[in-house]
């Protein structure tokens, strides 16, 4: 696309974000009209910024917004990519699927571990180490399957495996991609008949790694590249990296096939982090920003948001761009204002009692009616505890509440989310199938 023609559609992709209710007036001239185009290709939007740091918060505050504005603009989903002015050059030089400056920070050495990622970060530098040599005992780590929620670290252990490996071994063919990124290469590959040459790069590769693969679902002319793909490489000894939101087991409409692929290796999960994660987290995140956080301050944001890292640090972003707005220092009220709006803005509607309800039945095949209803057969009593454990996490109900809810006597709620939580604890697959309907309710809300 010219240059003359994206700095049209960015042009109409302002006047768009300038009407949205969710854009105040002082944070469109702060944030988003200092923007600049810069090129458009392969359905990403490359926007230029004046720092690392106006980069980074504008992301964090207004990727959706911008996103859905050049959707709304040109018509179909745009990615976008925001540079940085002084280093437009280096970066219109790289090539597609290279780490950028941002990412290129996502290393070993900045991931704070906890016992949460513990496992995965030991199985992560396996798998970058294997490329020095050594045993082969770094060969049960192939594939790699990294899961766990949205804004929990994968990303960032792939691409630290991704740095470490082209510091020490640049000879090396090494590509990160995404499912996205991948389909939609393959399809132009098939539009213009340059298949050969897709093979070419994708099976010649030393190292394949693979971001957000749940997404191959419902696509079969790609799960069959894939499939391909993925037998090239594994036979030839050659490293493969998959992240997910959900173990292998529960991705739905996958091939079978495909599904025995990703489970031939080490398959590891990553937890939300604990509150001493957290912490570090947060401290490390306002260190970066040189942002002078209490401790209180830092332990009343650790402590409210849970689940999220991407959260605990979008959080640490706000508030120091409302100091830079204000030049107040940070204070609890604006911490709490701005966890409020960090929460609302991740779900911006209600997830209903009964819509927990629905999915919960549909997942262990009762009916609504037999959840509320005094039936104590096994399957129906599981899936009631379950309820009473989704109102308590999800919508943070009281026990009183939610036995009104169901029509059961508060007294024994406790006992049965406790149960739950034990289940969870003790058995990986019932904690999945609680994991898989959590996501269900949050992508269907």
């Amino acid at each position: 696309m010219p240059m003359e023609s994206f700095s049209d559609v960015f042009d109409s992709v302002l006047k768009y974000l300038y009407d949205m209710p969710s854009v105040s007036e002082v944070g469109y001239k702060r944030w988003l009209a200092v923007l600049e185009p810069f090129k458009f290709e392969n359905n990403t939007a490359f926007l230029l910024a004046e720092s690392e740091f106006t980069k980074k918060t504008t992301l964090d505050i207004y990727e959706t917004s911008i996103k859905e504005a050049f959707e709304n603009v040109m018509g179909f989903p745009v990615e976008i990519k925001i540079l940085v002015k002084s280093k437009e050059e280096e970066k219109a030089e790289e090539p597609k699927n290279e780490t950028n400056a941002e990412e290129g920070k996502l290393t070993f050495e900045n991931f704070i571990k906890g016992k949460s990622n513990e496992l995965a970060y030991a199985c992560s530098i396996a798998v970058a180490n294997r490329a020095d040599g050594g045993t082969d005992s770094a060969n049960m780590f192939n594939p790699l399957f990294i899961y766990g929620d949205s804004g929990l670290g994968k990303t960032h252990l792939m691409k630290a495996i991704e740095a470490r490996v082209r510091q020490k071994h640049p000879e090396l063919h090494l590509i990160y991609t995404t499912t996205e990124n991948f389909t939609n290469e393959f399809v132009l590959a098939l539009s213009e008949r340059s298949t050969t040459e897709f093979h070419n790069k994708y099976r010649s590769a030393d190292y394949l790694l693979i971001d957000d693969i749940q997404f191959i679902i419902n696509k079969d002319a790609v799960q069959e590249e894939f499939f391909h793909t993925f037998n090239d490489l594994y036979n030839a000894g050659k490293q493969i990296v998959l992240t997910s939101d959900i173990a292998p087991s529960k991705i739905s409409k996958l091939e079978n096939r495909i599904r025995s692929r990703f489970m031939l290796g080490m398959q590891v999960d990553i937890q939300p982090p604990d509150f001493e994660t957290r912490m570090a987290i947060v401290k490390c995140k306002a260190e970066q920003l040189d942002l002078q956080l209490s401790d209180n301050l830092a332990r009343l944001i650790a402590e409210k948001i849970k689940t999220n890292i991407r959260q605990l640090e979008g959080t640490i972003n706000k508030i120091k761009a409302l100091t830079m707005y204000t030049n107040e220092s940070p204070s609890i009220s604006m911490a709490q204002r701005v966890i409020k709006e960090i929460m609302i803005e991740n779900h911006p509607s209600e997830i209903t009692n009964e819509r927990i309800i629905a999915e919960v039945a549909n997942t262990f095949h009762v009916t609504p009616e037999d959840i509320l209803s005094q039936n104590r057969r096994a399957n129906i009593s599981l899936a009631r505890k379950v309820t009473i454990y989704l109102m308590k996490e999800i919508k943070g109900l009281t026990y009183t509440q939610i036995g009104n809810e169901l029509n059961k006597n508060h007294s024994t709620m406790t006992i049965h989310y406790q149960d739950v939580v034990e289940r969870i604890n003790s058995n990986s697959d019932f904690k999945d199938t609680i994991d898989a309907v959590i996501k269900n309710l949050k992508e269907t809300n």
